[in-house]
């Protein structure tokens, strides 16, 4: 199974909003979209916000856990995707061995930007946060996928 790994800070918002945007978008069944945070708290629920703002785009969120991310998912991962460059930075010196494919989330949009943490904010921030989210995997999905596959080969 080849897989997409999203990162950001605690697993709380951004991450899993890209990862059940991603894996509706998918509809398949050899990739398949995952989350993790950098200080993530293992087994945390999703805050309200992030669950009610995915409800509102037909997803439901309510199960997912917060989990920090390994080795592991780092090595099981066609291509990670930080929300900021400071996870970039942050996974880059972490797992130098899996440098080459760790990489900005905004960059497969063909942009260089930090998607906003909206954690603690309104349910505005929320859905801004999501529309980000949205647009960069709009624009940037067939880019991912190009990286999806270029891993498989190894």
């Amino acid at each position: 199974m080849k897989t997409i790994l999203f990162i950001c800070t605690g697993n709380l918002c951004r991450s899993p909003m890209a990862e059940a945007l991603m894996n509706e978008r998918l509809n398949r069944t050899d990739v398949i979209a995952r989350s993790a945070g950098t200080w993530a708290i293992e087994g945390r629920p999703p805050p309200r916000p992030t669950v009610q703002v995915m409800a509102e785009h037909g997803l439901d969120i309510r199960n997912h856990r917060t989990h920090s991310v390994t080795t592991a998912d780092i090595a099981a991962a066609s291509v990670v995707l930080g929300m900021t460059r400071d996870h970039v930075e942050a996974l880059r010196l972490d797992f130098p061995d899996h440098a080459d494919k760790i990489f900005l989330f905004s960059e497969m949009a063909g942009r260089r930007f930090d998607v906003p943490d909206p954690y603690g904010s309104s349910v505005a921030s929320y859905r801004q946060a999501a529309d980000v989210i949205m647009a960069v995997l709009e624009k940037g999905y067939e880019r991912i996928m190009t990286y999806v596959t270029t891993a498989s080969k190894d």
